[in-house]
Order: C-alpha cells, then sequence, then structure tokens
C-alpha cells in the first residue's frame, strides 16, 4: 500500500503487519455465518491482510485523538443484532472487524470496503486503503444517516 504515509507503515509494521500478509479467514467466516451475517469479499480481502492485528496508538491527532485499535472480528460476538440492524437500515453489508478505543466503539466494513465505527450511530472513515490511514491518524470519521433523520435515534 504506497499510499500510506511513512508514519501508518511505521504503525502498522509494529503492530505485526507486513507486506503480502495472509491469514486464515475461515472461522471468522463461519462464525459469524451460523448467525446469519455473511463475510463479503470485500471484509475477506481486509482481514486476510489485517486480521489479528493490535494497533496501540494514542494521543492528538488530526482533528480527533487516536485511538488504540483491534482487527480481531471475535471481539464483536454477541454484537450481531447491532451489525444486522444497521446493515438493513443503512442498505449496506457491515461485516465486524474489531474494537476501537479498547471496546468503546466496533468496527466493521461495509461491501464497498469503507471501514466504519458502529455504536448506536454509524460513522466512516473512508474507503480501504485510506480508512487505515484515517484511523491512525486521528481523523474523525463521518457520521452516516440511515435516511430516517439522526443517525442516533432510538431503535
Amino acid at each position: 500500500m504506497s499510499e500510506w504515509s511513512p508514519q501508518v507503515r511505521e504503525v502498522l509494521k509494529a503492530s505485526g503487519w507486513t507486506a503480502g500478509r495472509r491469514v486464515d479467514t475461515t472461522g471468522w467466516r463461519s462464525m459469524f455465518e451460523a448467525v446469519g451475517i455473511v463475510m463479503h469479499e470485500a471484509a475477506e480481502v481486509f482481514l486476510q491482510e489485517f486480521g489479528g492485528l493490535t494497533v496501540n496508538i494514542g494521543g492528538p491527532g488530526i482533528n480527533r485523538a487516536r485511538e488504540p485499535f483491534v482487527l480481531e472480528p471475535e471481539l464483536a460476538r454477541g454484537e450481531e443484532d447491532r451489525f444486522s440492524q444497521w446493515s438493513a437500515s443503512l442498505a449496506r453489508h457491515l461485516f465486524p472487524l474489531g474494537e476501537l478505543d479498547n471496546g468503546r466503539f466496533f468496527l466493521g466494513i461495509d461491501e464497498a470496503s469503507e471501514i466504519c465505527r458502529v455504536e448506536a450511530w454509524v460513522a466512516g472513515f473512508g474507503p480501504m486503503p485510506h480508512a487505515l490511514e484515517n484511523l491512525d491518524l486521528g481523523v474523525m470519521p463521518r457520521r452516516i444517516d440511515d435516511g430516517y433523520g439522526a443517525p442516533d435515534r432510538a431503535r
């Protein structure tokens, strides 16, 4: 990913990433398909390269704090309803990626490779490869509206 800044490449390498890294996604696929969340191609491609990484960052960022994140889909186990409901509401297929800010938020990826912060509302960090740059450098995600008004309305 030559589009990343040297800082981002360094952080990812320190987290265990290497160019050409490939991990098996079978366990994550079967775990979530068993409860009705299908792993789409964008999720598989992303997790093959970045699945299992823990990115320990912190401090000030561009327009938000730099928060640690863990790319381990199993951390979202038990939150399948949240991902299913937001997927239906937003007409996007959100597949769980892990956690952001020590479990304060979940991370997901849609079929267009946009990484999203998922909680009581959804916000996008942009499509890959820029999403990892935005996560690492502390760029505020863009709130995604569900078409019914405020993204954080009660469900």
